[in-house]
């Protein structure tokens, strides 16, 4: 427990700190499933993203290259109304995720290395001005960005709120035992764990998802399952799971989708909770229903930005 903060350290209201990769995802076209368009991606720029779009403060601390595709991830942020004064712009190319978007959802091949998306800034002394911190994602497990990762969830876990999703990758250029122990560490510093069904049998296989949930949730986190079509779960140490179910629409698209429910839980504990994270079962509900809307507004149309969430 820290104490109260004076004004000149007290972080702004509504302000999260997102680390972690903006990419390009290169997704089949409509109509032409052998071409493929260029869309800048990665789930923590999703995020980002996302809390602009619904209002919030983010800064963004990614690393930021000097090719084409750089400058359209850089208006693609900046003109939603992300901070992109953290980041870094090294002269690299940008890294590439490849999408196959199926009915088991969606799978990715990459180009990562020698890449300007992972040479992440430390901003680690920067953690304390912030409302929250988010981190997760491909930047969390590939070298150099995870070094910088780690030390800023370290900084944000000391006296802040920590936000982790882990968004399992597998990649053959990723090493999965490294890979899955650097997340598993990062759920442990966390106040706040989003997953979804599929991370969670990849992070802890022996045991079943919702056991995971509970675990976690025992050690005073506030967990969050997401199960795609099934809709969502939290957890909280001392109280019952609530629910909510996934809203009926005609799915156009489902990337960005999780990246979206993440940035409306940020939103709402933010704008609703003032970051707390001991909350009742009615406020669960609501913070669940929220980003439920917002997952749900992305996957209603294409591209990946939420917008005003969809009504439960």
């Amino acid at each position: 427990m820290t104490g109260p903060q004076t004004p000149a350290t007290a972080p702004v209201p509504g302000s999260v700190l997102v680390v972690g990769e903006a990419l390009v995802d290169l997704v089949p076209v409509d109509g032409d499933p052998g071409v493929r368009a260029a869309q800048p991606g990665g789930a923590p720029a999703n995020v980002a993203v996302g809390l602009a779009r619904l209002g919030g403060r983010p800064s963004f601390v990614g690393g930021i290259g000097n090719d084409a595709f750089a400058g359209t991830i850089e208006a693609w942020l900046g003109g939603a109304g992300v901070d992109l004064s953290l980041s870094a712009r090294p002269a690299l190319p940008t890294a590439l995720a490849v999408a196959d978007p199926g009915r088991g959802g969606n799978s990715y091949r990459f180009h990562l290395r020698d890449t300007a998306t992972f040479q992440l800034p430390d901003r680690s002394t920067e953690a304390s001005r912030f409302g929250a911190v988010y981190v997760g994602g491909l930047a969390a497990v590939v070298e150099p960005a995870a070094r910088a990762v780690a030390a800023t969830a370290r900084a944000a876990a000391g006296d802040g709120l920590l936000a982790v999703d882990p968004n399992v990758r597998e990649d053959r250029t990723l090493d999965p035992v490294r890979s899955l122990l650097r997340l598993r560490e990062l759920c442990g510093l966390a106040r706040v764990v989003k997953a979804s069904d599929e991370d969670l049998v990849r992070l802890w296989p022996d045991a079943e998802p919702e056991a995971s949930c509970r675990r976690l949730a025992a050690q005073e986190r506030l967990v969050v399952l997401t199960r795609g079509p099934r809709g969502a779960v939290a957890y909280a140490h001392g109280a019952p799971a609530v629910s909510v179910p996934a809203l009926p629409v005609r799915v156009v698209n489902t990337i960005g989708a999780g990246d979206a429910f993440m940035a409306g839980m940020l939103s709402w504990l933010g704008a609703e909770a003032g970051w707390r994270t001991d909350l009742s079962a009615e406020e669960m509900r609501a913070m669940l229903e929220y980003s439920a809307g917002t997952a749900a507004s992305v996957c209603a149309r294409a591209g990946t930005e939420p917008t005003a969430p969809l009504a439960v």
